[in-house]
């Protein structure tokens, strides 16, 4: 090896810790460095081997993606990549950056580096609202460290839900995989990208200084679709300067991304940072005075959805007390921005008010209340509800809490000490949306509880076995030997229901038994499954009520 070849060695090493080669049949063509500790195989074992047989298969469509944007001798990457485990059994990530010379017949040259393993929500899936935010966020508070500027890009693809339906099963969960891949090549690191629903996509990625609409022809060229799907893509950014406060990027994103879920491109393609923030403001000082007003003078309505014992031959058990504020679009913004400024325990009470109400006049009922994971540190609430009870006294053993976790609990200890106290006066507490944030296990551990609802993405897949049949056996073993009952929402279909019937679980609750309703009533008759609907409740350590 001559001096410069050395030289460039030694540069390369510098800043990765294993260089790869693949040829144009996708195999490693060549591999030098410290690969027994990064992957787990020797550079010997690696050679001749397909590049997808080194990596995790949910992000074998990401990697796919970004080798066939590499163009013009630019880098792509890096991204994060969990590679396939090898013999030892362990799981291992790195840091991969890609770049594609010209003059070196088709080869792909790749660096790559060790890495923190952080799988996606769900096996190489997109994220979704809410926990894109969360990624997002994180990474502007690292790259603000590093000097790294970033930017949001929204890219709509009108149409392709449409061409979806139109494929054949296999062609339509490969065009999924497609669009996964594609988004999360472009995003920063590869785990900052999501599906925002209605053809609406949204990613973080280095800012790139690329027209919106040059980002939208590329992701559309490397999906590969044919030309008679018509579809049409089009994309905005947002600069989400280092100079701006971790507050300001927060409300920048949301707004943008409300705006571009509600109208689209067009709403949000000239914004900068500075306007996006100072609508998200505007906005938010006036849903303020709305959802003041509306507590203060009660004007949100009620509706009772069933949920039945599935013990009991699916008779009905109690209903859940969602609310409405004005139409019957989705009350979630109004909820996060109530718990973000500290205005959610008047809501809550307003809420609990209503239903003490309801129960009083109804002795029949039996309801379930949402209460955020912050009022349930309030003192002040606690004994508010014990006061309504002692003036209520026929509706003891009728009141449901359930404690979602769209706020987390900073103080475990205290909220037990308060879910007792509500249990002293008769009342079960619930935990809601178990496992859909990272604080369940220890919600489970540390409170109280009498039941624990199951969160509802598992109980869409649980008929399909897998994992989340696994997950919710265990849930339910676990559950009967601390002596609390489960309850599964989500159910649609008498094939879910079945399927949770098997696993053991106690309760329902879905659209199979009826939708929420003005007035709480039977569960309807299940001769047919029932479409999927977005129901009106506080859901998820993030989502909120929708």
């Amino acid at each position: 090896m001559t001096l410069g070849s050395h030289r460039l060695l030694g540069f390369a090493f510098a800043s990765a810790d294993l260089l790869v080669e693949i040829d144009a049949e996708g195999r490693i063509a060549f591999a030098v460095g410290a690969s027994e500790a990064l992957s787990g195989s020797s550079e010997t074992k690696l050679v001749g081997r397909p590049w997808r047989d080194f990596v995790d298969p949910a992000d074998r469509p990401m990697l796919q993606a970004l080798f066939d944007g590499l163009r013009g001798g630019l880098r792509g990457g890096p991204v994060v990549v969990s590679l396939a485990p090898a013999g030892d059994g362990m799981k291992r990530a790195v840091s991969l950056s890609a770049c594609q010379l010209p003059q070196n017949g088709g080869a792909i040259s790749c660096a790559l580096s060790r890495a923190a393993r952080t799988p996606t929500g769900g096996m190489g899936r997109l994220h979704d609202k809410a926990a894109f935010e969360a990624a997002a966020v994180a990474l502007f508070e690292t790259a603000r460290a590093t000097g790294v500027e970033l930017e949001l890009a929204m890219v709509e693809m009108s149409g392709l839900a449409a061409a979806r339906k139109g494929m054949s099963p296999d062609a339509a969960r490969d065009a999924e995989q497609r669009i996964s891949g594609v988004l999360r090549a472009h995003s920063h690191g590869g785990r900052a990208a999501a599906n925002l629903g209605a053809d609406r996509y949204a990613l973080v990625r280095r800012r790139a200084g690329e027209p919106g609409e040059a980002l939208a022809q590329r992701m559309l060229q490397l999906l590969s679709l044919d030309p008679q799907h018509q579809v049409r893509p089009a994309a905005a950014t947002v600069a989400l300067s280092a100079e701006a406060s971790a507050s300001q990027v927060i409300r920048a994103l949301r707004f943008s991304l409300d705006s571009f879920i509600r109208d689209g491109v067009s709403e949000v393609s000239s914004l900068s940072l500075g306007e996006a923030v100072s609508r998200s403001m505007r906005r938010t000082l006036m849903d303020v005075g709305a959802l003041s007003d509306a507590v203060a003078e009660r004007n949100f309505r009620l509706v009772y959805q069933p949920v039945v014992d599935l013990k009991a031959g699916g008779a009905l058990h109690h209903h859940e007390v969602l609310v409405r504020f004005g139409d019957n679009s989705s009350p979630f913004p109004l909820i996060r921005m109530a718990e973000e400024l500290d205005l959610i325990e008047p809501l809550d009470l307003a809420i609990v008010e209503r239903t003490v109400q309801r129960l009083d006049a109804d002795p029949a009922l039996r309801l379930a209340v949402n209460v955020s994971g912050r009022t349930i540190g309030s003192f002040q609430f606690v004994e508010k509800v014990r006061a309504l009870i002692a003036a209520h006294p026929k509706i003891r053993n009728r009141l449901i809490f359930e404690l979602t976790e769209s706020a987390a609990i900073d103080d475990l200890p205290l909220a037990d000490r308060h879910l007792q106290a509500l249990r002293a006066e008769g009342c079960q507490i619930c935990l809601d949306d178990f496992g859909a944030g990272a604080a369940s296990l220890a919600y489970l551990q540390q409170l109280s509880l009498d039941v624990v609802k199951i969160d509802g993405r598992y109980i869409r897949e649980l008929q399909h076995g897998g994992r989340e049949s696994t997950f919710i056996r265990h849930l339910v073993t676990m559950c009967a030997e601390l002596g609390v009952k489960t309850l599964a929402e989500m159910v649609e279909t008498a094939q879910v229901e079945e399927a949770v019937r098997r696993a053991g679980v106690d309760f329902a609750q879905g659209w199979l038994y009826g939708p929420p309703a003005e007035q709480p009533g039977p569960p309807t008759a299940r001769a047919q499954d029932m479409p999927p609907r977005v129901a009106a409740r506080r859901k998820g350590p993030v989502e909120g009520w929708g």
